[in-house]
């Protein structure tokens, strides 16, 4: 007896081929990727000493203030490319705690009316494409629902595994069948050793079920690192950015025999306690410390970062253009001041 009695099938959704033959990458961009996969690669596999910057809002919102920030990086990107790779954050599905809230552009293309999720895809990757279409930049997006991907796998550059999907078993395995780099974040505990063994599993090779197929990995040597600290059993806020907490995270690399090791640092989060200003603090405490180690000028690649058009954020019905409805976002000003500081110090 089918036990999903409480569950309406309301309609079926377009398989990842067909909605990708109606709302194709063009050649010239499809080139564009094709040319950022390999700058971005060399990032993470040493080959260039470039910083990655991933770099946007806490969730995308709305198409229309998302490319105009992402035409603003665009511009950035021109006057820091000897030194930095900008990869703009479009993320389009929000994981919720309790399940309650705003869920993403994947769920509601409208944060204001209900779900649509047929409408929600084709949003989502009309945004992703003309992001690299209008500005060349190819984006990043978080992994929440592994069976999603193929929608946009031809258009991302960089994919995150959040905290609470580290352990996962679907995460790491689809994980492990992507040839661009995908950062693993310390679960929410910031226990090292989980996120390390979502690494080597993301690392190592895999027969497994996806979208109804016996699928086999060869394993992804461009998985890594994400720390973006943690929250103790009395709620209390842990950083894990600090001299230390990197020379102890590149022993542990070393230790475990990874390829290509590397960290990206999340200056937003447990990090900064959802603090938006700290970010540009944290930023430049490790900066300091890569110049005094070259084990953890090796190590770290680059920057998570929240940020978007206006500071602060919002709730849905004030309606202020270019500010976060979900966690607090730096805004452009100091975004932009942020960066060529950064390309400053390198």
């Amino acid at each position: 007896m089918d036990n999903m009695i409480n569950t309406n099938f309301n309609r079926k959704l377009p398989v990842p081929k067909e909605i990708k033959e109606q709302y194709p990458l063009s050649a010239e961009a499809t080139v564009k990727k094709e040319i950022r996969d390999k700058e971005i690669k060399e990032v993470f596999t040493g080959e260039s000493d470039k910083l990655a910057l991933v770099i946007g809002p806490c969730s995308a919102d709305r198409p229309d203030s998302v490319l105009d920030y992402i035409h603003r990086l665009a511009e950035v990107q021109k006057q820091v490319e000897d030194k930095i790779l900008i990869i703009p954050r479009i993320y389009t599905g929000k994981p919720r705690t309790t399940g309650a809230g705003y869920k993403g552009m994947l769920h509601q293309p409208n944060p204001e009316e209900k779900p649509d999720m047929l409408e929600g895809i084709i949003e989502v990757r009309n945004l992703h494409k003309d992001a690299i279409e209008q500005t060349g930049l190819t984006c990043a997006d978080e992994m929440l629902y592994p069976e999603n991907h193929r929608y946009l796998s031809d258009l991302l550059s960089y994919v995150a595994v959040g905290a609470r999907s580290v352990e996962n078993q679907e995460h790491r395995l689809v994980s492990s069948a992507l040839n661009i780099p995908v950062g693993m974040k310390n679960p929410t505990s910031g226990d090292l050793s989980v996120m390390l063994n979502a690494i080597k599993a993301a690392q190592s090779g895999h027969t497994f079920l996806y979208r109804g197929w016996e699928v086999e990995s060869k394993g992804n040597d461009l998985a890594h690192v994400i720390l973006r600290g943690s929250v103790d059993k009395h709620g209390i806020n842990h950083v894990n950015y600090h001299y230390e907490d990197l020379m102890l995270l590149a022993g542990m690399y070393l230790d475990n025999g990874f390829e290509n090791p590397a960290v990206i640092i999340d200056t937003n989060h447990s990090n900064s306690g959802k603090k938006y200003l700290e970010q540009v603090r944290i930023a430049n405490e490790v900066l300091h410390s890569m110049r005094h180690s070259n084990d953890i000028r090796k190590m770290v690649k680059g920057f998570m970062i929240e940020s978007y058009i206006e500071d602060g954020c919002q709730k849905v019905e004030d309606g202020v253009y270019g500010k976060s409805i979900t966690d607090p976002c730096l805004g452009w000003d100091k975004t932009k001041d942020l960066i060529f500081t950064i390309a400053e110090q390198l």
